[in-house]
């Protein structure tokens, strides 16, 4: 792992490429916005355009009730072109909670001395992937804290494990990371495993902010960490992911950061990024900042950056975490959600050991406590349908691949018969019988949306026949 004075070294000539003042003026020249040129931008949205930094800031100032309900359902048609009725689901998976860093608003924080602190060994990752698969899980993110002990080869050995670790019919077939940044050369072990997405959070955009909340340690240098998804794009991962922590500062301020990162991930390595998450600060043991966050955002306005972001970024993967309550995770869904975790338990080691105690080895409260099975339940009777598909990755379909794939409308041609396959597999092995009956009937129902004459469906209802007599891993 590198130290302070090597990441200090490495960016003193780099400049951020956040235009704080740029943002700031926005936001204030398009306040009271023109109901014909919001209209504008969400057709422009709709006609599969990512929008611009005053477009978006335009649709960040939209106030009336009335018109902003049209932004809302410009996010709800969106989703229907462009990403059909699919939800991908993935459980997050802690490997360990040892934290050099010293975030106010973290429960790892390495001046909290409350958390009971653990690593799971190899031995134990395999435990813990059982009990993930033997639930149906084909997708993880596995999240470290930031120390040491967990650099690039033992997070690389942890993937190895994982993908390595197959009981009866389950297998993990792709693994995410949500880790510290990297240099080049450690990206490239990550590469060399095969990872999926490498995540990175820059908590805040907001420069002031960001030092006034990281203390200490080497995530307190705010453009070590800003430039992370470069040196990733440099060692040839193509697939990254972005994201902000919403209650450090102003919510508008950093949607619009979100948008200025994919611009510039765009402009250097001609693709943007894979998926962007947008978490809330929730309560963490012994974290008085996460009890009462200095720019808490509302449940009306989190609905409404959900809304916005997905109408900026089109083709761009929004992932919707089990911080939020179950309540508010249906509602924001159809704003165009394309990722969700299920079953979640974020305590390290808390998915093959039963542990009332897990919350003393957690970084947060988890809003949504659904087993997976409940989850797919309740998707599949709202009219969603779940997938576990990871064909695109593995067939290559990630970075420029995916977006020649993505702009033409390919995305839906391809994953819905994939999320159908991945479905009917969790339904043949692991639901109760009443998912598997409401879980059939969505299937049906899908099938129903296909034209007889489509040259997928033929294929389509072959590969699903292969599946009920046992085939696995069949995809498009």
């Amino acid at each position: 792992m590198m130290n302070i004075s090597y990441i200090n070294k490495a960016t003193e000539n780099l400049k951020s490429f956040i235009p704080e003042n740029e943002i700031f003026r926005l936001l204030e020249e398009t306040k009271n916005p023109d109901p014909n040129r919001v209209r504008e931008i969400i057709q422009k949205s709709l006609d599969k355009n990512r929008l611009d930094p005053i477009e978006m800031a335009t649709l960040l100032n939209v106030e009336d009730k009335e018109l902003l309900e049209e932004v809302f359902e410009g996010a709800r048609e969106l989703k229907r072109r462009i990403y059909g009725n699919r939800i991908v689901l993935f459980a997050p998976l802690y490997i360990g909670n040892e934290c050099i860093n010293n975030c106010l608003y973290c429960g790892f924080r390495v001046t909290n001395k409350t958390i009971e602190r653990r690593s799971l060994n190899l031995e134990e990752v395999v435990e813990e992937v059982k009990a993930l698969e033997n639930k149906g899980h084909k997708r993880l993110i596995v999240v470290f804290g930031e120390h040491p002990m967990y650099d690039a080869k033992f997070m690389t050995e942890t993937i190895k494990t994982i993908y390595n670790t197959k009981d009866g019919k389950g297998e993990i077939r792709r693994v995410n990371v949500n880790a510290a940044p990297q240099t080049v050369e450690d990206y490239k072990l990550f590469k060399e495993v095969g990872i999926g997405t490498f995540q990175i959070f820059q908590e805040t955009y907001h420069t002031e902010t960001y030092k006034k909340y990281h203390k200490s340690g080497p995530k307190s240098n705010y453009l070590w960490r800003l430039y992370g998804l470069d040196r990733a794009f440099e060692a040839g991962l193509d697939d990254v992911g972005i994201g902000a922590l919403f209650g450090l500062y102003d919510w508008k301020f950093e949607a619009m950061g979100l948008l200025y990162h994919t611009i510039h991930l765009e402009e250097r390595f001609n693709v943007g990024p894979h998926t962007i998450s947008f978490p809330r600060i929730e309560p963490a043991l012994d974290t008085p900042l996460a009890e009462r966050p200095p720019y808490a955002l509302s449940d009306e306005d989190f609905k409404k950056l959900v809304a916005i972001l997905r109408l900026t970024v089109p083709y761009t993967g929004l992932i919707l975490t089990a911080r939020e309550p179950v309540e508010i995770r249906n509602e924001v869904l159809k704003f165009g959600v394309s990722q969700i975790d299920g079953g979640s338990s974020i305590g390290v080691g808390s998915y093959h050991e039963s542990d009332d105690e897990k919350i003393k080895r957690s970084q947060f409260l988890l809003g949504d406590n659904r087993t997976l099975d409940q989850i797919i339940e309740e998707l599949s009777e709202e009219g969603y349908l779940p997938s576990f598909c990871t064909g695109c990755y593995r067939l290559g379909r990630t970075g420029e691949h995916f977006m020649e794939f993505a702009i033409p409308g390919f995305v839906k041609r391809f994953c819905t018969p994939n999320a159908i396959l991945t479905f009917l597999e969790y339904l043949e092995d692991y639901a109760p019988e009443k998912t598997r009956e409401i879980g059939l009937k969505r299937i049906e129902d899908e099938l129903k949306n296909i034209p007889d004459d489509n040259k997928f469906k033929k294929d389509l209802l072959e590969k699903m026949e292969k599946v009920r007599k046992g085939e696995r891993d069949l995809y498009f």
